[in-house]
């Protein structure tokens, strides 16, 4: 039976084939399992199905075999988005993105007003996201974006679905941008025809970015919800204030800072509650009042903006316990070396350290840790932390390397609060993490280097230069995109070799039988981008894209266009928070509901659809 059906028609495979699509795409919409169980079930049932039905080619052997099937996994395209998940990772860890975004913050806030300054950071993130992952880029913006909606009196679900879409619009210009736009290509080369280079379709994703931008910064903030309530609740969880102490040493920035209506801009977030000057204590509310050499200022903040100053400065937050009084000066300083973690540690009953200071426990030396600030809930403390007598219930915040914070749990007078630990980012390596970034970018657009081959060698260094330890760098891929790509990718040969996407390409012809190129393009299009808003935008992007060349085929004209239609269609997931894991982030920072990115999304679709319509068929001369 296998025998008869495998001759040289591959018709009930291609059926099957069709079917174990239509099947996935319900899986992934309805989660009926993880996306991972989803993928590698399916390239288990293809793996046996074709076994027992193979499609036999000229040379009487099967086309989709084992190894064709399984050829996703060492993918060209899936190994360079692991690989710039990598080079990302390291950015984000070495505080790169960190220190743009603030800069970029900055910037915005001196603006005019509310458009120049949302105008002004999601043009940033759209440049940013043409040469990064995304996800991290958001990731780092959403704080960003709430402190700005914040400052003009606005709700954060006016700005964090517009963030998302920035982040899309940027990974259209560039081969990089998306991993989406890494699939088309790599499917193009399986196919035979002419890959991508790094810009080439740079100018009309520029284009649709820009008819994007300006809908986001002038019409979705009108169309999306107010949710000022769940966006407090949303985004405001880490709001307990910890007691932190700033000592001001020679070379210091906050050096001749200048308080203006009681604030010294040199310290956002940060309120002080006092400055003490050496037999002078300060107290708010403070006008006029300039910062000098060897004030201590006691602050309150919480740990995120505690954590965004240590970001700029990672001694700022280190109180002077007297070493140098006492004699008592270490050689080594652990606690300012080498890789960094926060953790929150509670003093338990019956500790040792009840009714001491943090000089007479010695808890840097004994620990290797230092403690940057003392969150105790009963009263507001005004005074030194390094004169604070520590209580039973008191959250500590502390930072040192891993292993030391790790070695707190076998602690007898204090608690690690487990989930409470996280990296610092290691700004020593900022440089080192730039530059290869540049690196990567500069060797794949100039072409010396492949793209896969900038992108793993950007990866290696992110590792060899101690930016990211190799945990770390595993830690970065996402077990989602490695079997949903290798799927989609099974998907997509079993379709081209069953003659699923050449059957697929003519009923779309002969259905628009007389109409031209650029109505059959536009068409296309249009059924790409509402595909890529039910399941995944790089399944769509793998599945259509010989779809998309056996149309191209079937009329006569260059493929190119056509496969550009895949690149900017399959990323038109706006119009759902499946689609993209973007939109998956903002969802709780801006409190939204699934019919909110609809009603801001299926605007997008449409006018992304006009631009693509008016401008790309004319671009590629058809």
């Amino acid at each position: 039976m296998a025998e008869n059906l495998s001759g040289n028609s591959a018709e009930f495979q291609m059926w099957v084939t069709f079917a174990l699509i239509i099947g996935a795409f319900l899986f992934y919409v309805f989660e009926r399992a993880t996306m991972e169980m989803t993928s590698v079930g399916l390239i288990c049932l293809l793996l046996v199905f074709f076994h027992f039905y193979p499609v036999v080619n000229a040379h009487v052997e099967n086309s989709v075999d084992p190894v064709r099937i399984l050829h996703g996994f060492s993918n060209p395209a899936l190994i360079t988005v692991l690989a710039l998940l990598v080079v990302g990772q390291g950015m984000v860890r070495t505080g790169v993105l960190d220190h743009g975004a603030r800069v970029i913050l900055a910037m915005a806030r001196g603006g005019t007003g509310v458009f120049f300054a949302l105008f002004f950071s999601l043009t940033m993130v759209i440049i940013i996201s043409a040469f990064l992952n995304n996800i991290p880029v958001v990731v780092i913006f959403i704080p960003i974006m709430q402190a700005l909606a914040a400052r003009f009196g606005q709700s954060a679900s006016k700005w964090m679905i517009p963030l998302s879409y920035a982040a899309v619009f940027g990974g259209m210009t560039t081969l990089i941008g998306s991993g989406t736009n890494l699939l088309v290509n790599s499917a193009l080369i399986e196919m035979g025809e002419k890959p991508f280079g790094f810009f080439d379709f740079s100018i009309p994703g520029m284009v649709l970015a820009g008819v994007g931008l300006i809908y986001i910064t002038i019409i979705a903030p009108r169309l999306l919800p107010d949710r000022t309530d769940t966006t407090d609740e949303t985004g405001n969880r880490d709001g307990k204030q910890f007691l932190a102490q700033i000592t001001v040493n020679e070379g210091a920035t906050l050096i001749g800072e200048m308080a203006v209506g009681g604030i010294f801009r040199g310290l956002p977030n940060l309120t002080i509650r006092m400055i003490q000057r050496r037999e002078v204590m300060l107290l708010p509310p403070y006008e006029d009042v300039e910062i000098q050499i060897g004030d201590i200022l006691v602050v309150a903040a919480t740990r995120k903006a505690l954590r965004e100053a240590l970001a700029g400065d990672p001694g700022l937050l280190h109180p002077d316990l007297g070493d140098e009084r006492w004699g008592t000066r270490l050689e080594a300083r652990p606690w300012e070396e080498g890789e960094q973690m926060l953790g929150e540690v509670m003093v338990v009953p019956g500790s040792r350290f009840v009714g001491q200071t943090l000089p007479q426990i010695g808890f840097r030396y004994k620990a290797n840790c230092i403690v940057l600030g003392i969150q105790r809930r009963s009263r507001m403390i005004r005074s030194q932390i390094t004169e604070i007598r520590l209580q039973s219930g008191d959250v500590l915040l502390v930072q040192g390397p891993p292993d030391d914070i790790s070695q707190l749990k076998d602690s007898r007078d204090v608690v690690l609060i487990e989930w409470s630990t996280e990296e610092l980012p290691a700004l020593d390596h900022a440089r080192r993490a730039l530059a290869i970034m540049v690196g990567v970018v500069v060797l794949a657009a100039s072409g010396i280097l492949p793209i896969v081959v900038s992108a793993l060698c950007g990866a290696a260094a992110m590792v060899i230069c101690g930016i990211l330890n190799v945990q770390q760098a595993f830690r970065a891929l996402d077990s989602k995109i490695v079997t949903t790509i290798a799927a989609a990718l099974a998907l997509g040969v079993a379709m081209q070799e069953t003659g699923g996407a050449t059957f697929l390409a003519r009923g779309l012809v002969a259905a628009l039988d007389g109409q031209s190129p650029t109505v059959m393009l536009s068409l296309f299009f249009l059924v790409v981008a509402a595909l890529a808003n039910v399941v995944s935008t790089k399944a769509c992007a793998v599945l259509f894209t010989p779809i998309a060349v056996d149309i191209a085929r079937e009329i006569g004209v260059p493929p190119e266009a056509f496969a550009v239609a895949i690149v900017f269609a399959a990323n038109c997931s706006f119009a759902s928070p499946l689609g993209y894991q973007t939109n998956l982030l903002v969802m709780a920072p801006g409190g939204y509901r699934f019919v909110d990115f609809a009603r801001a999304g299926v605007p997008l679709i449409f006018f992304m659809w006009v631009a693509f319509t008016l401008f790309v068929p004319w671009y590629y001369d058809l």
